[in-house]
């Protein structure tokens, strides 16, 4: 197959505003990831383009970016899923993900999204003394159940870039940190959701959600978002 791969491009140091950069690879296999055509570009053919990634595996998910107008992983986006069947050729456009500030090419500035993944206090908080002996604090099947689909977020960042309010306002914490909330908030051995509660019910919290399903569809993992920031929202009513 034959590959038209277009490249959203920006470099503060040579131009002020992006350009498109068109690169035609040949005999690209059904099999292939976006990232690994990115790669080709980068090592056959333009060393100067820039890009995030890091294990390749879908785990680390510092790859997220735009393919043909929809967030994913690079490195999970086979050629096969954009491609229909028998197509010899086709056009894949990749660009940064939308609402954070572009540093160069497909690398945007994270630390917006990191200053509001800190804001939800997304580590675990109990200060009551430790069982004795030595032992965890248990926690039954049951209860981890509650939340355990919201463990899975590797802070990729598709979910909140995905978001028309935080396009429209990047003061909204955002999916990702709504879900980072939701798993402690939920966990019966933890001690803070009332502080967490209390940032994510802000003017800027979950009632900024417009229920689009934007995150869901855009999450890597397929962590049910919009369900966890509907539960977020009941805790919010009726958590005293």
């Amino acid at each position: 197959m034959q590959v038209l791969l277009r490249i959203r491009r920006y470099n503060p140091e040579l131009r002020d505003k992006p350009w498109w950069g068109e690169y035609s690879l040949d005999n690209v296999a059904p099999h292939d990831t976006v990232l690994e055509l990115l790669h080709r570009v980068k090592w056959t053919m333009d060393g100067s383009l820039s890009l995030r990634r890091s294990c390749a595996h879908g785990v680390c998910g510092s790859d997220a970016m735009r393919i043909n107008g929809a967030n994913a992983l690079a490195c999970k986006m086979l050629v096969s899923r954009l491609a229909k069947p028998g197509q010899q050729s086709l056009k894949i456009q990749v660009e940064p993900i939308l609402g954070l500030p572009v540093l160069k090419d497909l690398i945007v500035d994270m630390e917006p999204f990191m200053e509001h993944y800190r804001s939800v206090l997304p580590y675990f908080i109990n200060d009551s003394p430790a069982p004795a002996n030595g032992r965890e604090r248990l926690q039954s099947p049951e209860d981890r159940a509650i939340f355990d689909d919201t463990t899975k977020c590797i802070l990729c960042a598709a979910c909140t870039t995905s978001c028309p309010s935080f396009w429209a306002n990047d003061k909204y914490v955002g999916p990702a940190a709504i879900v980072q909330a939701h798993r402690f908030i939920f966990d019966s051995r933890d001690e803070g959701a009332a502080q967490r509660l209390e940032v994510v019910g802000d003017t800027f919290g979950v009632w900024k959600c417009r229920t689009v399903f934007n995150c869901t569809n855009a999450c890597p993992r397929e962590i049910e978002i919009t369900r966890a920031i509907g539960e977020v929202k009941h805790a919010l009513t009726t958590k005293s």
